[in-house]
């Protein structure tokens, strides 16, 4: 039998690449015992866990730079190998110098993600607290940072560990009877698990239903500022944003495609979304930008309807107006500045009065847009909101499709022979276990953690 080699030994830096006042450079694998005595040669044992100062000093014996190192034994590391981390001077020079020494050693450079991935193949994480680790990285609002917290906390593994425990305990049941062919499933067992299964399919379901408010955490909310000619759309995202981000004209039209900015607003990021005026009279070009319009409102999670608080409530076209609902738009009547008092309005929209250039009724709108956007939330208790991605969803939807069989099979008259009710069950188990990584494929491996980025 032959004996698998040992892991590469794998190096590479783990901040961001540029000028800093300090770096870090990861290590990990069999080298790192013998890379740190080599290095440093400490005077007695190698410490562990404690951070040294030495020179490091290239094979050449040039003294590369002063900095700080830690030895860290396996398996209790991050990726369950030992681990050597180097602290050199930010000068992208110095940390290029090391590396190219650690590779001349031994060590060869560490492909992205290679180092998560080492702690999810050395069972020190799930697959779903691996992919938390990037939308950790990656989040760029309170709530999408919470939800990659708890993920990496290992929220959305428990989840998932109580269904297929509920699962393999129903497929164990069921199996008995497959084991002891002359036995038929009674009609109080078809009920128990039936029971148990339905329960499993619920708690598939809410995971599945926090997909699209996981999109949003990762990707904002699409914020539509629509409205008039000259309506103030323009003013208002550049009120919004603290700068002038769009041009701002009195010459109606002065918008005549959309833009898009980014938006903190309280714990959520939106993306705002600057678009063509809705004139009923338009020229060629204006009328190709109303077109985009209308593309992007049929995208949005969130309307801003802007109206001009001086003028009549505009007509909008048919097909703008049947997108807009109570609970997806907010009428938002600009240029109160200009009036002694608000106007009132019979429209059932939820209505806010703002001036962009005053700044009037801004944090009355950003407050409302926060309360919109926490309504979007999943209805799970505040401790286990999770939101799951794309991955995750589409491994959902295919056991909920063989838990839905394999109910079906145990609802009909006669009763669906048991060997398909078991096929079913062990379909969904597959799918579950796909999303925590239970499941060899390493093609998928490949591909999740190519995204993640090189020191990582």
């Amino acid at each position: 039998m032959s004996v698998p080699a040992p892991p590469d030994t794998i190096a590479a830096l783990a901040t961001p690449a540029g000028t800093s006042a300090l770096a870090l450079i990861r290590v990990s694998g069999p080298l790192c015992r013998e890379l740190a005595t080599a290095l440093f040669r400490p005077s007695a044992d190698l410490p562990e866990r404690r951070p040294g100062y030495a020179a490091y000093h290239a094979l050449d014996g040039r003294a590369l730079d002063d900095l700080v190192w830690t030895f860290f034994p396996g398996p209790r590391t991050a990726t369950g190998e030992d681990t050597l981390e180097l602290t050199p001077h930010g000068n992208p020079l110095i940390v290029q110098l090391i590396l190219a020494d650690l590779f001349a050693r031994g060590c060869r450079a560490a492909e992205p993600g290679e180092f998560t991935r080492r702690a999810f193949l050395s069972g020190r994480i799930e697959l779903t607290q691996a992919e938390a680790v990037m939308d950790l990285i990656h989040a760029r609002s309170e709530r999408a940072l919470v939800a990659a917290q708890r993920q990496l906390a290992g929220g959305l593994g428990r989840h998932l560990d109580g269904l297929i425990q509920q699962l393999l305990a129903t497929l164990a049941r069921v199996e008995a009877y497959i084991d002891f062919p002359d036995e038929d499933l009674p009609p109080e067992d078809r009920d128990l698990v039936t029971r148990h299964l339905t329960g499993v399919l619920r708690g598939t379901n809410r995971l599945l239903a926090t997909h699209r408010y996981g999109d949003l955490l990762r990707e904002g909310l699409k914020t539509v500022l629509l409205g008039a000619p000259n309506a103030g759309k323009s003013s208002l995202l550049n009120a919004l944003v603290g700068r002038d981000r769009a041009l701002v004209s009195p010459e109606p039209g002065t918008t005549r495609d959309f833009l898009e900015e980014p938006l903190q607003v309280g714990p959520h990021l939106l993306r705002l979304i600057d678009t063509a005026g809705l004139n009923p009279n338009p020229g060629t070009l204006e009328a190709l930008g109303i077109a985009k319009t209308l593309e992007r409102l049929a995208e949005a999670d969130l309307v801003l309807w802007i109206a001009d608080a001086t003028q009549p409530l505009p007509a909008l076209p048919p097909e703008a107006k049947a997108l807009l609902r109570p609970d997806n738009t907010l009428l938002v009547l600009n240029k109160v500045d200009l009036l002694p008092s608000p106007p009132l309005l019979g429209s059932l929209l939820p209505q806010i009065y703002v001036s962009a250039l005053t700044g009037t009724g801004l944090n009355e709108l950003r407050d409302t847009i926060v309360a919109r956007a926490d309504s979007l939330a999943p209805t799970l208790a505040a401790e286990e909101q999770i939101a799951v991605n794309a991955r995750h969803a589409d491994a959902l939807r295919r056991a909920e499709t063989s838990l839905r069989s394999a109910l079906d099979g145990l609802r009909v008259t006669p009763l669906q022979p048991i060997e398909l009710v078991s096929a079913d069950l062990r379909g969904a188990l597959d799918a579950l276990g796909e999303i925590a990584g239970r499941i060899d494929n390493e093609r998928m491996l490949d591909s999740l953690f190519a995204t993640f980025c090189i020191g990582k």
